[in-house]
């Protein structure tokens, strides 16, 4: 008998992707994909990256997040959440990023809400802690009254990359032993 309630979280996985690929893919994959994290910093970065994704293909984002990470002060929250009408027209005139006026300014939107979070809070983890756990269809719900640009994909994604979903990594897959020793959120509601 298996251990997940619902074995179809993990039917189409990153793994099968990435097995097939290597480079960009397989870096992501073995080091950051489905790995938790406490850090507000990172969470934010890792959802802005999924925001970028959508309507594109994964590898597009791969290639473009150096550019993405520069461009956005290393997805500083404070910095893009100050970011003026200047910054929006630089990000839109940067071709090492994804230049999309929708996205840019979910960018900032996101960031002062990731700031309202964390003064009511204390964290934005501590936000997403509060609501867990919530199946995929609660948590894009909530998602789209807090955020902007973040559709049912998307939300999904991140939440699959930062461990409060399962299904990042197939049973498997190697790595889904090295994040299962992480204890990511989704585990609490393994019986």
């Amino acid at each position: 008998m298996s251990e997940f309630k619902d074995e179809r979280a993990f039917e189409e996985t990153y793994c099968h992707v990435a097995e097939k690929l290597s480079g960009l893919h397989k870096e992501y994959h073995d080091t950051i994909y489905g790995f938790p994290t406490d850090s507000d910093q990172e969470l934010f970065k890792r959802l802005m990256l999924e925001v970028n994704q959508a309507g594109l293909s994964w590898g597009v984002v791969l290639k473009k997040k150096e550019g993405l990470v520069k461009a956005y002060d290393d997805f500083d929250i404070h910095l893009v959440a100050s970011y003026t009408e200047e910054d929006r027209e630089r990000l839109l005139q940067n071709p090492a990023i994804i230049r999309n006026k929708l996205k840019v300014n979910a960018a900032i939107h996101n960031a002062r809400q990731i700031l309202k979070l964390q003064e009511e809070h204390g964290s934005f983890q501590a936000w997403l802690d509060l609501h867990h756990p919530k199946s995929k269809e609660e948590w894009v719900k909530l998602f789209k009254k807090t955020f902007k640009f973040t559709g049912g994909e998307i939300t999904k994604e991140f939440l699959q990359a930062v461990g409060y979903l399962a299904g990042a990594h197939h049973p498997d897959c190697p790595i889904y032993e090295e994040v299962k020793k992480l204890k990511p959120k989704w585990m609490e509601n393994i019986s």
